[in-house]
């Protein structure tokens, strides 16, 4: 029964991380799609373009992407413990595609390569981050996680609805 509770807790808290990570992405914070700035523009090339600023990269949004997915990872394991190592990441990989691809359709902004590899490596650390948790925690890692998920979530609920207050 605890095993249970602590599944569909994940899930729950899954789907919130998820609808924020998709506002977020997406939507840019923003509730209607007329404050929404269109441009449909696509980057092929790794690390250049739109992480280029004044001839350096900038390292900042690349570091944004690996650290907004490493909950996908994390949640994958939690959620399909059964499944390879490969299938994880290519989840990470595919969530990462789509929103990629989304922007594009819906001129959401810049579809780049480099979001891709930086999304699907910070599934890459989610899993990794897991699986050392699970090493360290056995079989208390998911409800631990939980644990912090929920005030994670919490307290990120609450800065968004401030910010939305505020706005």
């Amino acid at each position: 029964m605890e095993s249970k509770k602590q599944y569909n807790m994940t899930i729950i808290l899954f789907a919130v991380y998820f609808s924020i990570l998709i506002w977020i992405l997406l939507f840019k914070m923003k509730f209607s799609i007329n404050e929404i700035y269109k441009n449909r523009n696509i980057n092929l090339i790794p690390f250049s373009g739109s992480v280029i600023i004044n001839g350096k990269i900038y390292i900042n949004e690349i570091i944004s992407n690996i650290l907004i997915f490493i909950p996908i990872g994390i949640y994958t394991c939690m959620l399909k413990a059964s499944w390879s190592f490969i299938k994880k990441i290519a989840l990470s990989f595919f969530i990462s595609l789509a929103i990629e691809v989304l922007q594009f359709i819906f001129a959401l902004g810049t579809t780049d390569i480099t979001d891709l590899l930086g999304n699907t490596l910070g599934g890459i650390v989610g899993i990794g981050t897991f699986l050392l948790l699970s090493k360290l925690l056995k079989n208390k890692t998911v409800k631990v996680i939980n644990i912090l998920a929920l005030i994670a979530t919490v307290g990120l609920v609450g800065l968004l609805s401030m910010l939305i207050l505020l706005n």
